[in-house]
């Protein structure tokens, strides 16, 4: 059994608490959405309030009266929030009704238009966060030099305690999954197991390479990504030329998201990662049984436009914006060890 959760780089300055309401954990959706006005799919920008995305999306396919498959989003929003993110609705040929006057509580359109094609999962680039943390005790006078340690080097790519439901619950269940004790037909429900199991290997990786320094630096062997893209090239060596784009967060050390496969590092890079899932063979067997394939995540993520300010002795708004797959919550534990009011 794995700890799914991971270590940070460097232990919290100070005490806090975070979503005493869901105003204080804001999230806008980073897009660029160009509605042409015309196509069978409505696209809808939404505002939601203590609700998911998926509670969203089957609210909209029933108000719509379209299959759920008719809905599309580009990601998850978490439910304890206010959020905002793009909505797509197939409705060819039909009128799309006055959403604002038919959807739930706490779900607001806030624009609307024609598209030709369903949002697809990913069709993002990324997430801006304005976060509200009460309650703050501790070491409070070091965390301007903390934000700029973090604006410098990004911070550990973790997945966070999310991914893994209540407890661990989704981890749990994944391991029930590949010991043949739980059958799921439900194809959203078993992604969201076999994410669990192949998350807990990634963070069990990221946590051996922050503990021994070497998650933001690149090491022979390793497979480097080139920021914001899908490409990857193998260091061999690593000289000074590789050290500085690293430095300059142009490149980033990666990790495996693990499957059938064989893996593209080398050296003792390939043989950590290999020790890391032959430490679980129960998750690492059951995600290659269960048909997926090897993919790399990148092992330290870029914080964009990281400020501060307080609202008083004891209220710290942070605000900043991450990549597509980065979770909030692995910034923060840089920075403050959290009670989750929403989650206690």
């Amino acid at each position: 059994m794995i700890d799914p959760v991971g270590m940070p780089a460097s232990p919290p300055l100070f005490r806090a608490r975070i979503r005493q309401s869901s105003e204080d954990f804001v999230v806008d959706e980073l897009s660029a959405v160009e509605l042409d006005g015309q196509g069978e799919h409505v696209w809808l920008w939404l505002e939601k309030i203590g609700c998911n995305t998926d509670h969203v999306a089957a609210c909209l396919a029933r108000v719509a009266g379209v299959p759920s498959s008719a809905v599309g989003y580009a990601g998850l929003k978490d439910r304890h929030a206010v959020t905002t993110q793009w909505f797509s609705v197939q409705m060819p040929g039909r009128e799309a009704p006055d959403w604002n006057a038919v959807l739930e509580s706490g779900m607001r359109v806030l624009q609307s238009g024609r598209h030709g094609r369903k949002l697809k999962t990913g069709f993002l680039e990324g997430n801006r966060f304005r976060l509200t943390l009460r309650d703050c005790v501790g070491d409070l006078a070091s965390l301007e030099r903390r934000l700029e340690r973090i604006r410098s080097e990004g911070v550990p790519n973790y997945f966070g305690p999310q991914r893994f439901g209540r407890e661990g619950g989704n981890l749990v269940k994944a391991r029930a999954l590949f010991q043949g004790r739980l059958r799921v037909r439900d194809r959203n429900l078993r992604g969201l197991y076999l994410s669990a199991a192949r998350s807990a290997l990634f963070n069990r990786l990221l946590a051996r390479r922050v503990e021994d320094g070497t998650w933001c630096h690149a090491q022979p062997g390793d497979l480097m990504n080139l920021n914001g893209s899908r490409s990857h090239f193998l260091a061999e060596t690593v000289d000074a030329a590789l050290e500085q784009r690293v430095k300059e967060q142009d490149v980033h050390p990666t990790g495996p998201l693990w499957g059938a496969g064989t893996l593209e590092s080398r050296g003792v890079v390939a043989a950590l990662e290999q020790a890391v899932a032959d430490d679980d063979p129960e998750l690492a067997q059951g995600l290659i049984a269960a048909g997926l394939k090897h993919e790399r995540r990148v092992l330290r993520m870029p914080v964009h436009g990281l400020a501060c300010r307080w609202l008083d002795g004891g209220t710290l708004v942070l605000t900043f914006e991450l990549p597509p797959g980065g979770y909030a919550t692995t910034v923060l534990a840089e920075i403050a060890e959290l009670t989750d009011a929403a989650n206690p």
